[in-house]
């Protein structure tokens, strides 16, 4: 393998090049099976060991999704996609193992086989298994919608109650999310049976075709969605509340440095200034300064405690805006939790330095046995110690405040403000 990677591509012709790019795709698959193998053998070691202890069923494997996750670099939800593919793989589907192993398929297209039969009983999944990945040679040439489409059809042929039932369900799974995108927007997606999802873009589509002002099909639509949901002008202030973090510098003094929406991340000085501007100016908005400490060599916000056992609203808020995101490394999902690092029950203090922003799924599997959570003020950062049942640690550090740090502390008592925009009704 390292073979395969130490060389010099200025030496190589292109044939040679495209020879190495298929080898090392074929390597990534091959790994990826061996990851699938090496996690099914770990959920059967921690389950087994777990019934010896006279763990209940329902809690064996506790926490194992994100002791996965982890160990990948990824977030819990990921781990437990990981988990629940290597289960299907190695217990229920060693043809389509194989073609992974080999080479044939991708990761991605194995994972699109494994949620297709995830509907079927054991049996009819080992068959839709033979069917699809029994002849390797079947899937050469096939692309991820055609295997997608094959699979979907086998399954449909083999259970077609299950299938239905399956797409009655998935009504369940509706929902809404929100992701950052380039240039200081945001990707907002609905997740909707197809019916209400044709009947929505219909809709826009039918406001764009009628309307000639000078803006694009996509602004229409965009701006139509806006006005539809918030019943008001895309352009009209709505009643909503904008956190804004920025330096003082930048705020009063012109400084380019950027700010942060907590939830979403840095924008540029100028893009901060105009958005608490327009809201300052507009007489159906109230801007309110709430000023926050940090740390100038680190950036970090300074600490505050209380000796309630539940965070106060005002330290569950400061915790909120130094974590920003869910503290766990690698999970960057929205903090749904503030928690104790070391448990209330073992004596842990209700203090910003023992508090974390924690996303429900973490928070939920540290308390799996074997499972250790500490904090500690390093340099002046706050850093989260997460160690598994299997003794591993991983290190995350809350992420800095805007602002220029100094080499020199004189003092921590550095103003900076929470620009806090109220759209009022």
């Amino acid at each position: 393998m390292f073979d395969m990677l130490d060389f010099d591509p200025a030496t190589v012709d292109e044939a040679g090049l495209i020879d190495r790019i298929a080898q090392l795709e074929r390597l990534k698959a091959t790994a990826a099976a061996a990851q699938a193998r090496l996690t099914a053998a770990l959920d059967l070691k921690r389950r087994t060991a777990e019934a010896d202890a006279g763990i209940p069923m329902r809690k064996r494997g506790l926490g194992l999704a994100s002791e996965v996750g982890l160990a990948r670099r990824e977030s819990p939800t990921q781990g437990s996609r990981h988990l629940g593919f290597a289960r299907a793989l190695v217990h229920d589907m060693p043809h389509t193992l194989a073609a992974l192993e080999s080479g044939i398929l991708s990761e991605w297209r194995a994972t699109l086989l494994v949620k297709e039969s995830a509907c079927l009983e054991v049996e009819d999944r080992r068959t839709l298994d033979a069917e699809m990945c029994a002849d390797p040679t079947t899937l050469i040439g096939k692309g991820d919608k055609r295997i997608e489409a094959d699979a979907k059809a086998i399954a449909y042929r083999l259970d077609p109650h299950a299938v239905v039932d399956r797409a009655r369900r998935a009504h369940e799974d509706r929902c809404v999310s929100i992701r950052p995108a380039a240039d200081t927007m945001a990707w907002v997606g609905i997740l909707l049976p197809v019916a209400h999802g044709v009947s929505i873009y219909a809709a826009l589509k039918r406001a764009a075709d009628t309307t000639c002002d000078g803006r694009s099909r996509g602004q229409v639509m965009a701006d139509t969605a806006v006005e539809r949901i918030t019943g008001r002008p895309a352009d009209t202030p709505v009643p909503v509340t904008v956190d804004v973090v920025i330096t003082d510098e930048t705020l009063l003094g012109g400084d380019t440095e950027p700010a942060r929406i907590p939830g979403y991340g840095p924008i540029p000085a100028a893009v901060a200034r105009h958005l608490i501007g327009n809201a300052v100016g507009d007489e159906r908005s109230r801007a309110t300064l709430r000023r926050l400490y940090r740390h100038p060599k680190t950036g970090a916000l300074v600490t505050m405690e209380s000796r309630a056992r539940l965070f106060p609203t005002a330290l569950a808020a400061f915790i909120a805006l130094r974590d920003d995101t869910c503290r766990t490394p690698y999970c960057n999902a929205p903090v749904r939790h503030i928690d104790h690092a070391v448990p209330d029950s073992r004596g842990g203090p209700t203090t910003a330095l023992n508090g974390n922003g924690l996303c429900e799924a973490c928070n939920y599997a540290k308390e799996a046995p074997g499972w250790r959570v500490r904090t500690r003020d390093q340099h002046g950062c706050h850093t989260t110690e997460v160690t598994t049942p299997t003794g591993t640690t991983y290190t995350g550090k809350a992420p800095p405040l805007p602002g220029r740090n100094t080499e020199h502390v004189t003092s921590i008592d550095v103003a900076r403000f929470r620009v806090v925009v109220c759209r009022a009704a």
